[in-house]
């Protein structure tokens, strides 16, 4: 932590770190970045962003890894914690030596890059249902609006959406799948509307012309009107302002979105209705992220705070404060999640169950929540988990939280006795099971909870609440309009591909859209300060961060955990990959660290 008086100590950047499961540690031999490493002006340049996907092939070396900088868009093999196959080990050291040196420099290049002209890439998402080791769906927003449907292994470019900026001229803020689709996403705007998409259907030589579906405080939802289906199949306004992040549920059935108005909105997916909402302390909302189980929201933004939301009671829960300056990313870490019990029969099935290596982005999530939710019919005895978070900000700090028992359940006496808890598993994390489950809203809110001002500690855990399943059948009103069916998220159905050039250097508007959208609710924050929406600081706990420290030159834009590594960026264009305890490779096959880390300090606490 940085001293008091802002002093050395405050400047340096730390290069390894300790939480209760051991020592994360920079591996410098993962630092991807620009290849010519020539000095990056970050001003005026959007966010980078990071997005991983793994290819499912037999080789062990699937894992991929997408990086923007600038105008330019990378593609590489990722290398993460283990930079060799096992069977490299047998050969004789000189041999090994020479083909790790061969390896590494093979795995310096990129796959493919691009650059663009006149724009900019501003996010991307990989679509993990139609990964293979021959073809991958990567999808690319821009800033003057487009979206890019390209496959980097083949380096080729199948379609792009909003092409004239007909549908939308204002940048592309997020970008992502549908989850279970292999056809339809959804992309969110800065002028705060969010397109549904599919990759099959055009999008029209004309503006599109729309029809009111439904509308509620804040929001309004059309469909597109035309003689034969076309995109965008429908188009939300959220809010005021950018929306600036999205994210769904990890069964995919809820939607939560931040705007630029400081609120966070989460919806039914399906049948477009609003769940609930929240207030920022002041400020504009810039991230968001669900729980592993889908009982919890965390955001960030301009109020230098994480807030987290809970999804059962749909309120404010609890308030961190480390950071000094905007919050740029959150994510949960399913990897760090403790589950102790104290019935060894509390989970059904056996154990082997449980032991499926999961890759990146798919089911990644779905690992803790299986175990959060495999009870037995019984339901005799709760199971206690603390829930591990991250942070990443503009004042270039990462901050580790932990989500207690005494903050989840404030009323509810501590657990004296446990007999098993599953921090950090040395050998495979438990594997997802088919039955995802999002409890439902609770209609009456427990009493406001007291203030909490303890740094979260490694012994304490939470009850977990019976939140009922969502489950019955789901509203299908969205199904009837335009021949879409979001239930049908796995159809098989491809057209052929259109390969176009992507030319965006001059880009021409034919036309705007003239809808008039239903009016937005102003809602004036200082009637909201204090409510339900957004309780004032003194009413709900405190966390402090677990770890908090200063890790890069420039901001940090990118927060990603995986089973092995924690992967963080800075808007200087550095990607970095954090080993975990007990991950990180015996030092004779590690690599001399280059660059701008030669010369810093190491952080021994």
């Amino acid at each position: 932590m940085a001293t008091e008086g802002g002093g050395k100590e405050m400047n340096e950047i730390k290069t390894q770190f300790t939480t209760r499961e051991g020592l994360y540690k920079l591996l410098p031999h993962s630092e991807y970045s620009r290849p010519n490493r020539v000095p990056f002006n970050s001003q005026g340049s959007n966010p980078v962003r990071v997005s991983f996907v793994n290819l499912n092939d037999q080789s062990g070396n699937g894992d991929r890894l997408c990086f923007n900088v600038g105008r330019e868009l990378y593609f590489y093999i990722y290398k993460g914690v283990r930079k060799r196959q096992p069977v490299v080990l047998q050969i004789k050291s000189q041999i090994y030596s020479s083909l790790l040196k061969k390896k590494a420099a093979d795995l310096s290049k990129p796959i493919d890059k691009r650059i663009y002209k006149g724009t900019q890439p501003t996010c991307h998402d990989f679509n993990h249902l139609t990964a293979t080791a021959e073809s991958v769906s990567l999808l690319v927003g821009f800033s003057a609006g487009q979206v890019q449907l390209i496959d980097p292994i083949k380096k080729e470019t199948s379609k792009l959406f909003n092409e004239e900026r007909l549908i939308d001229k204002s940048r592309v803020t997020c970008v992502r799948w549908v989850p279970g689709s292999e056809s339809l996403f959804l992309v969110a705007h800065s002028s705060g509307s969010t397109y549904l998409y599919n990759v099959e259907h055009a999008c029209g030589t004309t503006a599109p012309h729309y029809q009111l579906l439904k509308q509620g405080e804040s929001f309004a939802v059309h469909t597109c009107k035309s003689k034969s289906t076309r995109n965008p199949l429908l188009k939300w306004t959220v809010g005021e302002g950018a929306l600036n992040e999205f994210a769904f549920s990890p069964d995919g059935k809820f939607l939560a979105c931040v705007s630029q108005d400081g609120f966070l909105r989460v919806f039914n997916f399906d049948s477009v209705e609003l769940h609930g909402t929240m207030k920022s302390y002041f400020g504009g909302l810039l991230c968001v992220c669900w729980s592993p189980d889908g009982k919890y929201i965390v955001t960030g933004g301009e109020d230098d705070l994480v807030t987290v939301w809970s999804f059962v009671d749909c309120r404010v829960i609890a308030r961190g404060h480390g950071h000094k300056s905007w919050v740029s990313v959150v994510a949960f870490d399913p990897y760090t999640t403790s589950v102790e019990e104290s019935d060894p029969m509390e989970f059904s099935g056996s154990d082997e169950d449980f032991q499926d290596l999961l890759h990146f982005g798919r089911d990644r999530a779905n690992s803790t929540q299986s175990r959060l939710s495999k009870r037995n019919s019984t339901e005799s005895r709760p199971v206690s988990v603390t829930y591990r978070f991250g942070s990443v900000g503009q004042d270039t700090q990462l901050c580790l939280w932990d989500l207690t028992e005494d903050i989840l359940f404030p009323h509810q006496p501590l657990s004296r006795a446990r007999t098993h808890t599953n921090v950090m598993n040395a050998t495979s994390p438990p594997a997802g099971s088919t039955g995802n489950s999002v409890p439902t809203a609770g209609n009456a809110a427990p009493p406001p909870l007291p203030r909490s001002n303890s740094l979260p500690h490694s012994a304490g855990s939470g009850a977990g609440g019976k939140g009922g399943v969502a489950d019955g059948a789901v509203a299908s009103g969205v199904s009837k309009f335009a021949t879409l069916s979001l239930h049908d998220r796995k159809d098989r159905h491809h057209e052929k591909d259109h390969k176009r050039n992507h030319s965006m250097g001059h880009i021409s508007s034919k036309s705007s859209d003239k809808l008039n959208l239903v009016t937005k609710a102003r809602t004036d924050p200082a009637k909201t300060l204090g409510t339900p929406l957004c309780p004032r600081m003194e009413d709900v706990p405190l966390l402090e961060p677990l770890v908090c420290k200063k890790i890069a030159h420039e901001r940090l834009t990118v927060l990603v955990f995986l089973e092995d590594c924690v992967v963080t960026a800075c808007q200087e264009g550095f990607v970095c990959t954090w080993g975990r305890p007990g991950k990180v490779p015996a030092e004779p096959f590690s690599c001399s660290q280059e660059g701008r880390m030669q010369g810093v300090l190491q952080d021994q606490d």
